[in-house]
C-alpha cells in the first residue's frame, strides 16, 4: 500500500457522522470528507494532475485538495501567502509547475499570465490553473509528496522534497505522543501552507478522528504582516479548542492579553510552541498565566517535528526529547544532527542520504532532552517563526544610493531592525524614504520596522569590520546590543487595532 494512503485510511476508519472540518461557513462530516476527497481526486485524475501548486487561504479548501493531492499521488507545492510575486514566480519555475489550485485566480494570472484558466473544482471552489506550455520539471526522488518551500532565508528559498514515508512516520510519532490528552478539537492558527501546522495541525487531529477548525486569516487576525490580538481572542473564545500551535510573538500576545484582562478559554489542553527560539521565562510566564504551553523543535528538511516537550514528559528550559522517528545526536562542533525521517533533499541538488545538519547548535542533556543554543551561521529566526538572512535584507537597503552600509537583527524578535550608515549627503527623510524602498521588495516578514545610525561606521581599525569588508556581526551586536535593544521598546508597532 503506497504511503499516499495511510493518512486517508485513518480518515477512513472515522465514524462518519463525527465532525471532521469547520472554517467558519463550511462544516464537514467524516463521512462528507471522504465523498469530497474521492470526487475531487478522480477530477485530478481525469485531467492528469501530476505536479501542482496549492495557494489559498486557510480553511475547508486547502484541506480538502491537500488531501486529494495527496490521495492521487501527485507533489502537492504549497505555496504560503506571504510570499511576493517573485518568490512565486521563483518556486514556479524551480519546481516546473505545471498546475495551480487558488482561491485567488484574477490575481495569480495577473502576476503570472502564464497560467490559463482550466475549471472551478466542484468540491473546494478553487480555480485550476494550466501553464499554456509545459515547464521544465526538474527530476524527484521517487515517491515524493511535498516539495515545501520555507519562508525563505533568502530571496529564492529552496524547495524541500518530503516522501510520502517522512510525512507519516511523523504524524504516527505526534499521534502517540498526544494521544493521552484526548483532544477533539484543533484550532489551524498558522498557514496550513505552513508544514508544522499542515501535518501537526491537520493530519494527527484527522487520524485521530478530532475536529479541524480552519479559519480564514482575517478571522484568526494572525498574518505575517502583523498580529491582531482581538481577533485572534475572539477566534479562540468563539471556537473553544483544545489544541493549537503557536509562535513565540504569538505566545507573549497570549500572556500579554491575559494580562490585560482577557481569560483563555479553559477548553485548552495543550499550546504547542516553536518555529523559533522561546525563553524559559516565556514559557514560565505563559504557565503562570494558566497556558498549558509545551515547547518543541523541528525543521522542514526534517519532516518538521523532531522532538517535543509534553505533560507526561516536560523540561520547560528544553525542545523536549526526540520523537519515536527521530535519531537525533550533536557533534563535535556542537551542531545539532537529525536522521530517521528528513527530506530526500533540495529540489534540484543530488539526493541525500543519511542526516540532516540543522545548522543549530545544542545539547543532549543526561535525561535525552535536547537544549537548542543558536544558529551556526548568521541567518536569524523571529518570533513569528520566519528564518532570514539578514546578508538578504542588507543587499536591499544598500541597493539604495542614501544607505551606505546595513546591519540587520531581529533573532527572536518579532521584526527585524537595522543599524545603518547614510551615504555622503543623505539626510533622515530621504533615509527613510529609501527604507521603504527596499521594504517594498522585501515580504512582509523580511521588512525593516525601525533603523537608527551606526554610532561610529563599522572600520577595520574599530574592529567591526573584517579585512575583506564584511560585518563582525557578534562584535556590533556584543557592542550597541543597548541600542539594538532600543529599536524595540514599541513592539505595540506590530499591532494593529
Amino acid at each position: 500500500m503506497s504511503m499516499s494512503a495511510t493518512v486517508l485510511d485513518s480518515v477512513y476508519e472515522i465514524e462518519g457522522t463525527l465532525p471532521a472540518i469547520h472554517d467558519g461557513s463550511l462544516r464537514l462530516s467524516y463521512a462528507e470528507v471522504q465523498r469530497c476527497v474521492a470526487s475531487e481526486r478522480r477530477w485530478l485524475q481525469s485531467l492528469g494532475v501530476r505536479r501542482c501548486a496549492l495557494l489559498a487561504d486557510n480553511g475547508a479548501r486547502w484541506i480538502l485538495s491537500d488531501l486529494a493531492l495527496l490521495a492521487c499521488e501527485a507533489v502537492n507545492v504549497p505555496l504560503p501567502p506571504s510570499f511576493t510575486a517573485e518568490q512565486i514566480e521563483h518556486v514556479l519555475g524551480d519546481a516546473g509547475i505545471e498546475w495551480i489550485l487558488t482561491d485567488r485566480p484574477e490575481r495569480f494570472g495577473r502576476d503570472h499570465p502564464q497560467f490559463l484558466y482550466v475549471a472551478r473544482s466542484h468540491q473546494t471552489g478553487l480555480t485550476l490553473l494550466l501553464r499554456n506550455r509545459r515547464p521544465r520539471s526538474p527530476a524527484l526522488p521517487n515517491d515524493i509528496a511535498k516539495v515545501t518551500y520555507t519562508s525563505g532565508s533568502t530571496g529564492a528559498p529552496k524547495g524541500v522534497c518530503l516522501r510520502w514515508r517522512e510525512i507519516q512516520a511523523v504524524t504516527d510519532s505526534l499521534v502517540e505522543a498526544i494521544a493521552g490528552l484526548e483532544v477533539r478539537t484543533h484550532l489551524c492558527i498558522l498557514p496550513l501552507a505552513t508544514l508544522l501546522e499542515n501535518i501537526a495541525g491537520v493530519y494527527v487531529p484527522l487520524t485521530l478522528g478530532a475536529k479541524v477548525i480552519a479559519l480564514p486569516a482575517e478571522a484568526t487576525g494572525v498574518g505575517y504582516d502583523g498580529l491582531n490580538p482581538k481577533r485572534l481572542f475572539q477566534a479562540l473564545d468563539e471556537t473553544l479548542p483544545e489544541s493549537i500551535i503557536v509562535v513565540p510573538e504569538l505566545l507573549r500576545a497570549l500572556v500579554h492579553g491575559i494580562r490585560s484582562g482577557w481569560r483563555a478559554p479553559a477548553s485548552l489542553k495543550f499550546i504547542a510552541v516553536g518555529g523559533g527560539a522561546v525563553s524559559r521565562q516565556l514559557i514560565e510566564h505563559a504557565r503562570a498565566a494558566g497556558l498549558p504551553v509545551f515547547q518543541g523543535y523541528g525543521l522542514s528538511e526534517c519532516a518538521s517535528v523532531v522532538c517535543l516537550n509534553t505533560p507526561g514528559c516536560d523540561k520547560p528550559d528544553s525542545v523536549g526529547r526526540p520523537l519515536a522517528h527521530a535519531r537525533v545526536r550533536v557533534d563535535e562542533n556542537g551542531e545539532i544532527c537529525v536522521a530517521g525521517a528528513v527530506m530526500a533533499g533540495y529540489l534540484g541538488s543530488p539526493e541525500l542520504r543519511g542526516e540532516v545538519r540543522t545548522g543549530d547548535l545544542g545539547e543532549i542533556d543526561s535525561n535525552g532532552f535536547l537544549h537548542v543554543r543558536g544558529r551556526l551561521k548568521s541567518m536569524f529566526i523571529t518570533s513569528m517563526g520566519r528564518n532570514i538572512t539578514p546578508e538578504w535584507v542588507e543587499s536591499e537597503l544598500t541597493s539604495e544610493p542614501e544607505i551606505a552600509l546595513a546591519m540587520v537583527s531581529g533573532e527572536a524578535r518579532p521584526h527585524p531592525v537595522a543599524l545603518l550608515v547614510a551615504s555622503a549627503g543623505a539626510d533622515e527623510i530621504s533615509i527613510v524614504a529609501a527604507v521603504a524602498r527596499a521594504n517594498s521588495r522585501l515580504p512582509d516578514y523580511a521588512r525593516v520596522r525601525r533603523w537608527v545610525s551606526f554610532p561610529e561606521t563599522p572600520s577595520l581599525s574599530n574592529g567591526l569590520l573584517t579585512a575583506n569588508g564584511r560585518l563582525r556581526r557578534e562584535q556590533i551586536a556584543a557592542k550597541h546590543h543597548q541600542l539594538i535593544d532600543s529599536l524595540y521598546d514599541h513592539e505595540n508597532l506590530l499591532y494593529v487595532s
